[in-house]
């Protein structure tokens, strides 16, 4: 089973970046052009939440009718949507695993502070629906069989926003943000996706690492590698079908279709970390909706082996937890690659400290808009994100409010929030410091 990501440990930083191969990229930040670019845009701020027990609802999803502008809410239910100002009578269709849909017109929404509520939609299933789907694992097996009737058949290009977070417990590190290019082939095709960095900022708090430098090899390739659709050898390959067992969980409404939920999981004779969780299924046309699973890191050794590519000496280093997301969009009865989270955790036992440390790497990617890419262009070689690409490490961008412009956005967390400030005032008690030196 090829890993889709690497984790790179060295106490050295120094060192580290002797050996880590990092992505050059022009950060100028364009103030002016993002300015005039915001007078022709309308922005929408708000949270979507459970009508009943009013939880904030994570990852729902808002998309624009009749056009591919989409975004997705955060851990905390927010979002933030950008619209062209000449997009003024559309509606906005609110979504979200298991919930009923709900669209209300542009018009209702405020600048700011809008809550949207929505109502959990469970289905039962008649006996007919049940005998159809009595064997899940040919249900699983079609749907891989259907993926170039059913989604995507033409080259596109993509619009995706990235953000990548490295915490030590509770404590933020470390964070990426870009927006990507996505040189999308047809899901029937195997050529594979081609990326290309737009625009990147990214903000680092290495002294809260006690002198452990952690680097997530891939980037946005980690993102888009879960499109299970697009490349299912990454987890279902014919030969690791017959590694898993199906069963059918329930169904449920998502976008007032049937969905079947199957749970899957690992043969109790397969040895080899495989993979756990559900599977979204539509029940009428067998298209996957989405996927929310796991890693078996039962044995840690060999599910370290597979995730760690460096590490310090005198130090183990274990994955506590991997957890992935994948959610496809629908547009003209085809289905997209829309989002998808991937989520790691690691101890480290050091041979000299009396304590742990647990350090979390989070990254996600949600597309925003998308068009054909009728003459197929794909970046030249020089300009495309390498798989091997590690993030760059310039704090550059924070302090621009208007740097992302019209893209749309994963809205952040406090907590990442908070960090950026704490950030600031350190580059900026370091400037002045430097200041003084100099005098």
């Amino acid at each position: 089973m090829k890993p889709l990501h690497f984790f790179y440990f060295k106490r050295n930083l120094t060192m580290f970046l002797v050996f880590t191969l990092l992505l050059s990229v022009n950060q100028t930040i364009y103030s002016q052009d993002t300015k005039e670019l915001n007078n022709h845009y309308n922005q929408y701020k708000g949270k979507v939440i459970d009508q009943n027990s009013k939880k904030p609802l994570v990852l729902a999803t808002l998309s624009i009718r009749g056009t591919n502008i989409t975004t997705v809410t955060n851990a905390e239910g927010k979002f933030l949507l950008k619209v062209p100002k000449n997009i003024n009578e559309s509606n906005v269709v609110i979504s979200s695993l298991g919930y009923e849909n709900k669209e209300i017109s542009l018009r209702q929404l405020k600048a700011s502070k809008n809550n949207i509520g929505l109502e959990v939609h469970i289905t039962e299933l008649s006996e007919i629906n049940i005998e159809t789907i009595k064997n899940a694992s040919e249900l699983v097996r079609e749907t891989l069989k259907k993926k170039g009737e059913n989604y995507f058949s033409d080259p596109t290009l993509m619009t995706a926003f990235y953000r990548e977070t490295i915490k030590k417990r509770k404590k933020n590190i470390s964070l990426s943000e870009a927006v990507v290019n996505i040189y999308k082939a047809p899901y029937k095709s195997q050529k594979r996706d081609k990326l290309k960095l737009y625009k990147s900022r990214k903000s680092s708090n290495y002294k809260k690492l006690d002198t452990l430098a952690l680097k997530l090899q891939g980037g946005p390739f980690n993102t888009v590698y879960l499109d299970i659709m697009k490349y299912p050898e990454y987890i279902f390959t014919d030969g690791l079908l017959n590694d898993y067992v199906f069963r059918l969980d329930h169904s449920t409404k998502i976008n007032n279709r049937l969905i079947y939920v199957i749970n899957f999981e690992q043969k109790e004779d397969v040895k080899k970390p495989l993979y756990k969780g559900q599977l979204f299924i539509d029940a009428e046309k067998k298209i996957l909706t989405s996927a929310i699973y796991s890693l078996n890191i039962t044995d840690k050794k060999e599910a370290a082996r597979i995730l760690v590519r460096k590490k310090p000496t005198r130090a183990d280093v274990w994955p506590k937890e991997v957890a992935y997301r994948v959610d496809y969009l629908e547009k003209n009865n085809k289905w997209y690659y829309g989002y998808s989270k991937l989520l790691l955790e690691f101890k480290v036992n050091w041979d000299y400290k009396l304590f742990n440390s647990v350090y979390s790497m989070v990254c996600e990617m949600a597309v925003t808009d998308w068009e054909k890419n009728i003459n197929e262009s794909v970046p030249k070689y020089k300009d495309r994100i390498k798989p091997s690409i590690i993030m760059i490490e310039k704090s550059i961008g924070f302090s621009d409010p208007n740097f992302w412009g019209a893209y749309n956005i994963i809205e952040p967390d406090k907590s990442i929030n908070f960090a950026i400030k704490k950030i600031q005032k350190q580059l900026k008690k370091a400037k002045l410091k430097r200041t003084a030196l100099a005098k």
